[in-house]
């Protein structure tokens, strides 16, 4: 049926049953069935209805309107219809409070009004419904706490107040509903202990609870649930143990735990409960061996990953055939793989990764024909992979990467016709790339890097069109790179760097129209670089130093901030690039040269009152051309303050040995930083140094080269950004010094190096737990917020990576490289040449040279995920910023090394990735600026509109 309901419908008012649910019936219901005077049931459901609820009705019993479009608020009137037993509004758009009126609906057995956007408190007049035997107010907006007087609801079979957000503690009150089957509070905001009087609800079958921020141990009182199935609480602030008294769950079925704080081990008494198909105890912190389960072998999903468990898998878990899902991942767990696993026929998913297990791969996991996934990564295999694989024709992920594999790669894997991920780097795989694998036309990613591959790239590894991922690098191929790869369009990351590659590059690689990143560095590739790669976007990275290349680089826009480091180490190449040797002119012009001849200058550092940019640069010019004028020997004995120690440069040349190589602890753009340990004669700002020798350590900068005038402006740029400002945390600029030989900064001495690094270290970045990252995330936008509102006239660092960021003992962060930093100017264009770090920079950049303090707000956005990733975010910044990124989980976007959050910090992170993403936003105008980050950080407040 379609169209209304006719008014002509009063013709019968004789009828007492009215039900014309599931078609496709719109607009409202007619005031004249008001008419039929016996009328007592009412069901126009799963329809289009939109007009208002009827209220006219007075003898109606039941009256079905769910799945439907209502809108507006629930008409209080309704609590008249004292004859009511059964109402169902839900699925449908209504707003308002649930009118207190309903306190008057005596007789009703059944109230739904979930699935609305309904708001406000949870009236405690529902408390009156005696007869109430199915309460379901789920998925709203309701919010306060839960009214005690629900407890007179004793004839209550079903509470559900899932996905609200409801607050404050869970009545006690509830354990008298003592006929409740089950009860449902997950998804809301409630706190405090679970109260141990729910262990009077003995009839309840569902006990969820998840999503809220309960505290406290688990009640060991809730072993006496014994009917109970269905046991839900994880996403959670719990701690203490499992009680073993749980293990008396005789008939429960789905068992989670995870996302909490718990400890001690898994109580063996859980291998008492037969009937579990779903245990979910995944980022805890469990310790101790895994107990005997799967006693019933009914059970499907198992998951303790992010744990500390150790020792061997139980025999039980091993010959479990019913496991669908299975995840280990994340422990310490060991024992032989080729023994400890048997035949699973319904397995689809098995992570194994990040633990101790040893041996080789059994033939039998080709039994399996149901495995979509295989992961065992970072782990002590050996052997090979075992042809058998072939037969595992469902599978879409295969990582054993960062293992000891040996042998070659098996040209089966070939017939794995819908793999999506093969992970096979850091093993010590040989022989040639199977050509084989040409073959899988869905693969998206592939990684062989870092094994001992040899022999030619397979060219008809460009029928696997979907690649956006293909990295080959530190293998022992050679010969030529197949033209044929320019047909992969969706690539992204091509690495073929650290090979014996030879011959010269394909002008087809220019038809990578997705590239983002170009890695041909460390081979034997000679000739001219393609004149084609002009077209390429100003997007891609390319890196093809330490090659045979000559001739002119392309003047496209993929080269024009290309660092030197990019380029060096191919003795012919030419251009008009900072460091690089100049084309030889065309005949009948000549090259000017210029015979400026670099004296010392030692500039002793103090708070220079610059008014501007240009002021600065002026003076610093004219204190520069004096100084070059100065004796060598008299400008030796110069002294650098630092720390309220004088010092010569020549000792900051006896700290390094001259910048030896091995003082050298990280090298940028524009130079190399060495660490310089230099002795102390007294006290340093009234404090004795930790050091009984009394050691002074600092930062040295230095400039590749003080006569390169970019390299020199940056130098200039640095010392005035940081002479201007004063910031906990931005690094502390000690002096600065400048000679025929050497430009120098002399800086603070942070001990933890750049965040980079320590996030690019398993072990440092375990160390970073969720508490630190968030104090770094915040400790950079504030330093951001001031440069660019505390500070006149604003600076714009325009070069916020996680490589300059640097993070002291206590792992607070501090900004540094202040090299391609910009005053903005009212008076001014504001307009630069492109400078930044790839995968940082603002992407307006690529089309316009306006310099403005989004940038540096995109560039925090991108900084801000990775320090919630643990990595470079590039995987996940374009879908993380399209509408569809709700299905993104939480996990998803953590970092896997370290426990998962606790509620607390949980919303926390979200809060923080809430505003990367707004910080992403492509119109730079729709990006908030520093100071709200700062505050919302600060104060935990919704994130900018």
């Amino acid at each position: 049926l379609s169209g209304s309901i006719p008014p002509s419908i009063d013709n019968f008012p004789l009828f007492q049953t009215l039900d014309v649910s599931n078609n496709q019936l719109n607009g409202m219901i007619p005031s004249s069935l008001a008419n039929s005077t016996r009328l007592y049931k009412l069901n126009p459901s799963f329809n289009s209805i939109s007009r208002p609820i009827p209220l006219t009705l007075s003898h109606l019993s039941t009256l079905y309107l769910h799945t439907n479009q209502l809108s507006g608020p629930i008409p209080p009137e309704l609590g008249k219809l004292a004859s009511l037993q059964d109402l169902q509004l839900s699925t449908n758009n209504l707003t308002g409070q649930i009118p207190a009126s309903f306190g008057g609906l005596t007789s009703l057995s059944t109230l739904y009004l979930h699935t609305n956007q309904l708001s406000g408190p949870i009236p405690p007049e529902l408390g009156k419904l005696t007869s109430l035997q199915d309460l379901e107010l789920g998925t709203n907006n309701l919010t306060g706490e839960i009214p005690s007087s629900l407890s007179r609801l004793t004839g209550l079979r079903t509470l559900y107040l899932h996905t609200n957000q409801l607050s404050g503690p869970i009545p006690p009150e509830l354990g008298k509903l003592t006929s409740l089957q089950d009860l449902a509070l997950c998804i809301n905001n409630l706190t405090g202990e679970i109260p141990s009087s729910l262990s009077r609800l003995t009839g309840l079958r569902t006990l969820n609870l998840h999503t809220n921020q309960l505290s406290g141990p688990i009640p060991p009182e809730l072993g006496k649930l014994t009917s109970l199935q269905d046991l839900e609480l994880d996403r959670n602030n719990l701690t203490g143990e499992i009680p073993i008294s749980l293990g008396d769950l005789r008939h429960l079925k789905r068992f989670s735990l995870s996302q909490n704080q718990l400890s001690g081990s898994i109580p063996s008494e859980l291998g008492k409960l037969k009937k579990l198909v779903y245990v979910n105890l995944f980022s805890n912190r469990f310790l101790g061996n895994l107990p005997e389960l799967c006693g019933g072998r009914v059970l499907e999903i198992f998951t303790v990953n992010s744990n500390r468990l150790s020792g061997p898998i139980p025999e039980s878990l091993r010959k479990c055939s019913s496991l669908v899902r299975l995840r280990f991942d994340h422990n310490q767990l060991s024992g032989n793989v080729s023994k400890e696993f048997g035949v699973f026929p319904n397995l689809k998913f098995i992570d194994l990764s990040s633990n101790n297990f040893y041996g080789e791969l059994s033939s039998i996991w080709g039994s399996n024909k149901r495995l979509q996934a295989l992961k065992i990564a970072k782990n002590n295999l050996t052997g090979s992979i075992p042809p058998e694989f072939e037969s595992l024709s469902q599978l879409h992920v295969l990582d054993l990467s960062s293992n000891q594999l040996r042998g070659k790669i098996s040209k089966e894997i070939g017939k794995l016709t819908l793999l999506l991920n093969l992970y096979l780097e850091d093993n010590q795989l040989s022989g040639g790339i199977p050509e084989e694998l040409g073959s899988l036309s869905h693969l998206e990613n592939l990684d062989l890097s870092r094994n001992g591959l040899t022999g030619q790239i397979p060219g008809n590894l460009a029928n696997s069109k979907q690649l956006h991922y293909l990295n080959l690098s530190f293998n022992c191929l050679s010969q030529r790179i197949p033209h044929q790869l320019g047909k992969l369009i969706h690539l992204s990351d091509l690495d073929m760097s650290n090979n014996l590659l030879t011959g010269e590059i394909p002008s087809e690689l220019r038809f990578l129209t997705s590239l983002e990143m170009l890695n041909l560095s460390r081979n034997h590739l000679f000739g001219v670089i393609p004149k084609s790669f002009e077209e390429m976007p100003g997007s891609v990275d390319i890196d093809i130093s330490y090659n045979l290349l000559e001739g002119p680089v392309p003047r496209g826009r993929a080269f024009q901030n290309v660092p030197i480091e990019q380029l060096q180490g191919n003795k012919g190449l030419c251009g008009n690039i900072a460091r690089l040797q100049t084309c030889k002119s065309p005949p009948g012009i000549k090259s000017k040269k210029t015979g400026n001849e670099h004296k010392l200058i030692l500039i002793i550092a103090a708070p220079l009152l610059c008014a501007s940019l240009l002021l600065f640069a002026f003076i610093g010019i004219l204190i520069l051309y004096e100084r070059r004028k100065m004796n060598p020997k008299k400008a030796n004995e110069v002294l650098l303050t630092v720390l309220n120690e004088k010092l010569t440069y020549k000792d900051i040349l006896e700290a390094t040995n001259e910048f030896d190589p091995s003082f050298c602890v990280g090298e940028g753009g524009c130079g190399k930083v060495y660490k310089a340990q230099l002795s102390s004669k007294k006290k340093i700002e009234g404090k004795r140094l930790h050091s009984s020798s009394e050691i002074i350590t600092v930062a040295v900068k230095r400039l590749h080269s003080s006569s390169e005038m970019a390299n020199f402006e940056a130098f200039l740029s640095e010392i005035s950004a940081l002479t201007e400002i004063r910031h906990r945390n931005i690094v502390k600029l000690y002096g600065f010094c400048s000679n025929d030989q050497n430009s120098l900064l002399v800086y603070e001495y942070l001990d933890r190096g750049s965040l980079a690094k320590t996030l690019s270290v398993d072990e440092e970045a375990k160390k970073l737990d969720w508490l630190k990252r968030v104090n770094i995330v915040k400790g950079v936008a504030q330093a951001l917020s001031y440069m660019h509102h505390s500070c006149s006239p604003p600076i714009v660092h325009r070069d916020i990576s996680s490589n300059n960021i640097l993070l002291d003992s206590e792992y607070e962060a501090h900004v540094s490289d202040f090299g391609t930093a910009k005053f903005l100017k009212c008076d001014s264009s504001n307009f630069s040449s492109l400078a930044g770090t790839y995968g940082y920079f603002a992407p307006e950049l690529a089309y316009t040279m306006k310099v403005t303090e989004k940038c540096d707000v995109y560039s925090f956005g991108v900084l801000a995920l990775e320090v919630i990733k643990g990595k470079h975010p590039s995987e996940y910044i374009q879908y993380v910023t399209t509408p569809s990124n709700g299905d993104l989980r939480m996990e998803d976007l953590l970092d896997p090394r370290i426990l998962y959050p606790t509620r607390e910090e949980e919303v926390t992170l979200m809060s923080i990735f809430k505003l990367a993403i707004e910080c992403l936003h492509s119109n730079p105008q729709h990006r908030p600026t520093m100071h709200i980050v700062f505050d919302t950080l600060v104060h935990q407040q919704p994130s900018y509109k």
